[in-house]
């Protein structure tokens, strides 16, 4: 399943991580948002304990979205080691994301 962030948790849950993570910043009105919501549950569970992979909604917890930029929604970024090394906005493609994620572990 995949891990909720918030403002409180994210320096933490995602900045300080010991392995990768794949934040997807999210809201439950948006449409294209609710297209990504499956096959970013499955990449949870076929990358447990490689990639921490969750969620974080916009609306709840606006200010990590400001503080990287999120302008439109679904915004996926992949931080490593603190760092954002990669970011896919919109519905994309299952083997879009599982590339940028084996490129990471």
């Amino acid at each position: 399943m995949a891990f909720k962030f918030t403002d409180a948790n994210f320096q933490k849950e995602a900045l300080e991580s010991d392995i990768p993570v794949l934040v997807d910043f999210y809201a439950d009105w948006c449409g294209p948002c609710k297209m990504m919501a499956p096959i970013i549950e499955e990449l949870a569970g076929e990358y447990e304990g490689k990639v921490k992979i969750g969620k974080i909604n916009t609306d709840e917890n606006p200010g990590t979205a400001q503080s990287y930029r999120v302008m439109s929604i679904p915004t996926m970024i992949l931080f490593k080691d603190g760092q954002a090394v990669d970011t896919v906005v919109g519905v994309v493609p299952k083997k879009t994301l599982q590339d940028k994620l084996d490129a990471n572990i």
